[in-house]
């Protein structure tokens, strides 16, 4: 017993230790040019559900929930967000080529149905965009991106 409360005490205070080695927070304000909104016409209401439910993964400028001062909640979430900004950047998407803006579109509805959503990521977010029926108000992302607006279509 005694050798058990020595290793819960040293367990403990390696968690305390580790919570004052915080990651690099994702944060950035400024409003850009090459944001996917400003590059394709998208509805408004389509544009929310893409910043509630993507863009704190997807662009310079993350909302954080509570848990990610906590470690190693938070060194997890830092690399989701890491990996996130390295597949897809909402706000440098116009800086992207062509073919691939047309490839991530066409990626946007598989991320929005959590199809290639991390699963670990999925249970520690309130992000779900299949709430309320949100994911069916998806559009349809794979025309043109040349600033137009998109056709909103049901799965």
């Amino acid at each position: 017993m005694k050798r058990l409360k020595k290793i819960l005490l040293g367990l403990l205070i390696v968690f305390l230790l580790i919570q004052f080695i915080q990651p690099d927070k994702n944060i950035n304000r400024q409003e850009q040019s090459t944001d996917l909104v400003k590059t394709v016409n998208v509805p408004y209401n389509i544009q929310v559900i893409l910043k509630n439910s993507c863009y704190d993964c997807h662009s310079n400028s993350t909302r954080y929930p509570w848990y990610a001062r906590v470690q190693p909640l938070g060194w997890l979430l830092a690399n989701h967000i890491r990996e996130g900004k390295a597949e897809l950047n909402f706000n440098e998407f116009g800086s992207y080529a062509l073919r691939r803006q047309i490839s991530k579109l066409n990626g946007i509805g598989c991320i929005l149905f959590f199809l290639c959503a991390e699963q670990s990521y999925i249970y520690l977010s309130n992000a779900s965009p299949n709430k309320n029926g949100q994911a069916r108000q998806m559009p349809d992302l794979r025309n043109d991106p040349g600033k137009k607006t998109v056709k909103v279509t049901s799965p």
